[in-house]
């Protein structure tokens, strides 16, 4: 750290710098001043045909799709098309340049900066088609941009000073030196190892979901402990790649207990939580289950939480402690039948044994009540207003909703107690009056009349007035 301050570092490194400029750059004659004007003109050039070449690509990209006796002709051609639509671009620059050299190579004009140009060029091409493969774009960009970086300084010949340079910069911890060139490699090699183990990831988590023998939790359970060891082993190898002491991190054992204990508090209880449903099965794939006022299925299980999305496409993040902790009812825990009560209210008038029969009839119509166990209705008691019915039946598919088929077989009851003249009550008072009661009502003519009513309502008006007075 202490080359930070120290000017005569600068200097030499300034020195190093212009030496390199006079040895490779400053002969900047007018042949290299040539050389470069070619090279920008050869891009204008490159630009201008590459848009009819990705014209070309993308109209072979589009090709309809052969059967399967002529697939191997268009397959080949539209993953052609895809990769070079890209870098059609470079790869045109860089058979312009390769033109261009040949053209100063046999004429023996100087081409040192042609000639770098066209190792630029190709490095990058390379390293562009190599890192296609890689899913995500912005990784894939992220690569090979370092790599074409590295092939660069390589090529003009300051990789080595650039490697020292970063490797100087440093200041110790103890017994650890780290620089920042041991931050790039540990960086480098981390995001290696990640990779390689987001691969294994994935190719064990595709063997294991399509397994038969194994159930939804146990197969979830097998991914995430696998998950996490991969995470694990890459992190071990990447400090181990770079030079890193893993004894040195026993001193900070003790700190990151203590951060564990008090920061990491609910991330640590989620975890456990997490593992305990997956290992105990209490809460699988596709259960359908009832949170506080939250239903629905569950899409997923992760390692902090469990996603339950509902019929109104709502998706909830429900942390696995709670799941843990708090009353949840799973609908399809060990069976998927359940069973769904509708409370009926029926007049006193109404023959009771008749609407009994109705009610049952109405829910086998429904299409998703099951035959077995058979709908039953029963007669749970004499309420103030009308005697109760419980229309009970079973359903297979609770994940399709419960509300939606109890409104169903409510619907089909009403139609059956009107059709048979059965009434539904409603609420009804009778008020009785033991003492008289005096009101004054006054009309819009502004005339007062007085009201006894004693069981009946007596109404006495003033006399109209004389019209001759």
């Amino acid at each position: 750290m202490e080359q930070l301050f120290d000017i005569q570092f600068y200097y030499d490194q300034f020195i190093l710098s212009r030496n390199w400029l006079v040895k490779n750059a400053l002969a900047l004659s007018i042949a290299s001043l040539g050389q470069l004007l070619v090279i920008g003109l050869l891009f204008l050039a490159a630009r201008l045909i590459s848009k009819y070449a990705q014209i070309l690509l993308s109209e072979l990209a589009k090709t309809p799709r052969f059967d399967a006796p002529l697939r191997w002709i268009s397959t080949p051609r539209r993953w052609l098309a895809v990769t070079l639509f890209p870098i059609a671009l470079p790869i045109l620059w860089l058979i312009l340049q390769w033109l261009a050299l040949a053209v100063f190579s046999y004429f023996d004009l100087p081409n040192q900066f042609i000639r770098t140009a066209v190792n630029l060029i190709a490095a990058w091409i390379v390293i562009r088609f190599s890192t296609s493969f890689v899913r995500n774009a912005a990784i894939s960009r992220i690569i090979a941009g370092i790599a074409w970086t590295i092939a660069a300084l390589n090529i003009v010949g300051l990789l080595t000073p650039t490697v020292q340079l970063l490797d100087s910069q440093a200041f110790n911890l103890g017994g650890l030196r780290i620089s920042a060139m041991t931050v790039i490699n540990a960086l480098l090699s981390l995001s290696i190892m990640l990779w390689l183990a987001t691969i294994a990831e994935r190719f064990l988590e595709q063997r294991v979901m399509s397994s038969l023998s194994l159930s939804p939790s146990m197969q979830v359970l097998i991914v995430k402990l696998f998950k996490i060891f991969v995470v694990a082993v890459a992190v071990l190898l990447a400090l181990y790649a770079v030079g890193i002491d893993l004894t040195v991190f026993a001193v900070f054992s003790g700190a990151i207990g203590i951060g564990i204990g008090f920061g990491l508090q609910k991330a640590v209880a989620n975890f456990v939580s997490g593992i305990t449903i997956l290992v105990e099965h209490s809460i699988k794939l596709g259960d359908v289950i009832s949170v506080g006022e939250t239903y629905g299925w569950v899409n997923t299980l992760g390692a902090r939480f469990v996603s339950v999305l509902t019929r109104d496409g709502i998706e909830y993040l429900i942390p696995n402690e709670d799941l843990i902790t708090q009353q949840v009812i799973n609908w399809s825990y060990s069976n998927n039948q359940v069973r769904l009560k509708v409370p009926v209210g029926i007049s006193y008038q109404a023959d009771v044994h008749k609407a009994i029969a109705l009610c049952i009839e109405a829910a086998k119509e429904s299409p998703r009540v099951l035959a077995e166990p058979a709908p039953v209705c029963l007669l749970k008691g004499f309420g103030d207003n009308a005697v109760e019915l419980e229309q009970r039946f079973w359903i297979r598919d609770a994940r399709n909703g419960v509300t939606n088929v109890k409104s169903d077989v409510l619907l089909r009851i009403w139609d059956k107690f009107k059709a048979n003249n059965i009434e539904i009550p409603f609420p009804q008072r009778d008020l009785h009056f033991k003492s008289p009661l005096k009101v004054d009502v006054t009309t819009h003519q502004n005339d007062v009349a007085s009201a006894v009513i004693e069981g009946r309502t007596e109404l006495k008006m003033p006399p109209r007035p004389n019209s001759a007075g």
